[in-house]
């Protein structure tokens, strides 16, 4: 593509970045075939290559954003297929970010979106606050039905409950041997620790098992994804700063073999410091450290963990698993056969769902401020799941979780830890949230179907129905 920026605009590192980026792109179209928005609106704006247009009429140009152009760029749900799908090696991601971050600084967005936008970035960004407005919401679900419509879909997708802990809150998980095999960061997120904390937590007694000391730093919560994706490039850099401090003085003080993420949306920002902070003195050789140093927990345990997969010779049977591959895994990280793999070793069949590259609708913040295209992306998603019709469902990532628990009794489930007659029975299903509470006490019933494990929970399985096996609720770890 040929591009027209002056040599003052390229002075500017951003620009810099989308000149070269731009100029990879040969307007093959490869990229709309792919993209979930432009299959469904069927609009060349509402693509990939549409959007790429767009952007580089600002830049080029240096013009404010305009309702028009907000439309088609907010309309894009930074799924990423199109990365995947492009022959050129655009890296849309970066381009796209950059298109955000200019309408932030340039378009002034009506009240109401005003106040949507400031509200969620403050909100899901911070735990305490998020806890704090499910408390509230918990007396306002009554009469949700006077709210704009916008506003009643956000209450719905509020949390009832919090789920129990079982692990105490420590910054040091330490492991049963005096000298770990390895030691590492846990980034335990800012939604993700209050709506299913059994994701941290198994993620925690797994890696301890096998010897590797888990550190969770204070004063690190949100990996500063949503409001980077929102556009506010000042707030996101704030978390991104205060972030690569702190695991960087972990790492110089006391060593890091590595940052552990389980939430995937999470781990592909965090591989992306070293490129946010390219120009940054301060900041570059500590921003390519933290992401040299990320990996997804599924990237971990395969490349650094000798897992031992246990047949259960009492129970036989093989269960039919879909494997939802998460956007922000297969075309952000490009991490998409390790997981399946994992879980394949468990003796169990996993199967991958039609039209696998399609975003769910969940995309951070996507589900709530573009309510009527996540919908429609979640029915198709549900569709293609129940082609392969599934007992249990897998994904990497709590947004997704989250979206596709909305629409479907499939069980969705996670793993924790289940030992019985004195022998771990592990599985590597880390991937799914649930909650413990939904299990009798003080037997837990339950049906031990993975061999290899941190525990079997399950949720959105009201229509599901397990063959119980009893197990003494002690086992339960």
């Amino acid at each position: 593509m040929e591009t027209h920026f002056s040599k003052e605009q390229l002075k500017n590192k951003d620009n810099l970045s989308s000149e070269k980026i731009l100029r990879k792109c040969v307007h093959c179209g490869f990229c709309n075939a792919t993209c979930p928005t432009y299959q469904l609106l069927g609009d060349e704006l509402d693509g990939p290559r549409g959007r790429i247009y767009l952007i580089k009429d600002m830049l080029e140009n240096n013009k404010p954003a305009n309702e028009k152009i907000v439309k088609h760029i907010d309309r894009c749900l930074s799924c990423y297929s199109c990365m995947t799908t492009c022959p050129s090696g655009v890296n849309y991601m970066h381009l796209i970010d950059h298109g955000r971050s200019h309408i932030e600084k340039t378009y002034k967005r009506p009240f109401s979106d005003r106040f949507i936008r400031g509200f969620l970035s403050r909100v899901l960004s911070k735990s305490i606050n998020f806890r704090v407005i499910v408390i509230l919401t918990r007396f306002i679900k009554p009469f949700r039905f006077f709210f704009p419509k916008r506003v009643r879909e956000m209450i719905n997708l509020m949390p009832g409950k919090f789920p129990k802990k079982t692990l105490k809150k420590m910054q040091i998980y330490p492991t049963r041997k005096k000298k770990p095999v390895a030691r590492v960061a846990l980034l335990t997120g800012c939604v993700q620790k209050v709506i299913s904390p059994q994701i941290n937590e198994a993620t925690i007694r797994l890696l301890n098992r096998h010897d590797i000391e888990v550190v969770v730093p204070k004063g690190i919560d949100c990996c500063g994804s949503l409001n980077h994706h929102l556009g506010k490039s000042d707030l996101a850099h704030q978390f991104f700063r205060k972030n690569i401090s702190i695991w960087y003085d972990e790492y110089l003080k006391n060593g890091l073999d590595a940052i552990i993420s389980n939430t995937s949306g999470c781990g592909t920002t965090l591989k992306d410091y070293g490129f946010i902070f390219r120009s940054d003195k301060d900041f570059k050789k500590k921003a390519e450290k933290i992401s040299e140093l990320t990996r997804d927990i599924s990237e971990y345990l395969d490349a650094n963990v000798k897992l031992n997969f246990i047949k259960n010779k009492e129970n036989k049977k093989e269960y039919k698993i879909a494997y939802h591959s998460a956007c922000s895994m297969q075309h952000g990280q490009n991490i998409h056969h390790v997981p399946i793999n994992l879980i394949k070793k468990t003796g169990n069949q996993v199967f991958d769902i039609p039209d696998g590259h399609l975003c769910c609708g969940s995309a951070g913040t996507y589900n709530l401020l573009q309510n009527d295209i996540a919908k429609k992306l979640l029915k198709n998603k549900i569709s293609n799941i129940e082609k392969v019709n599934p007992q249990f469902i897998t994904t990497g990532n709590i947004g997704c979780i989250t979206q596709i628990a909305n629409g479907t009794n499939i069980a969705i489930s996670a793993v924790a830890s289940v030992k019985t007659s004195g022998v771990f029975v592990t599985t590597i299903f880390l991937f799914i949230a649930a909650s413990r509470s939904m299990f009798p006490k003080p037997t837990a019933k339950l049906e031990i179907i993975l061999t290899l494990s941190e525990s079997f929970e399950m949720t959105s399985a009201s229509n599901f129905s397990l063959r119980e096996v009893s197990i003494p609720s002690h086992s339960l770890l």
